[in-house]
């Protein structure tokens, strides 16, 4: 997922996207207790893509505050 992608989003779209992924990372790491891990590296961009959507909701509440 691009930045440009999730800025196009609305921040109710953000946070359901964020829980959605929240909840494949949780299942995904229940699979890698159990030794069922098809792609390794998926790990990696989950947690990539909810930093990028923090991100985004974080600069969103940010932009009044800039000024001070």
């Amino acid at each position: 997922m691009k930045i440009k992608e999730l800025s196009n989003l609305g921040e109710d779209e953000l946070i359901t996207k964020e829980k959605q992924l929240k909840k494949d990372l949780f299942d995904m790491e229940s699979q890698r207790q159990m030794g069922r891990v098809e792609k390794p590296a998926s790990f990696r961009n989950i947690r990539r893509d909810i930093a990028r959507i923090l991100t985004v909701i974080n600069e969103r509440k940010g932009n009044g505050k800039k000024g001070k």
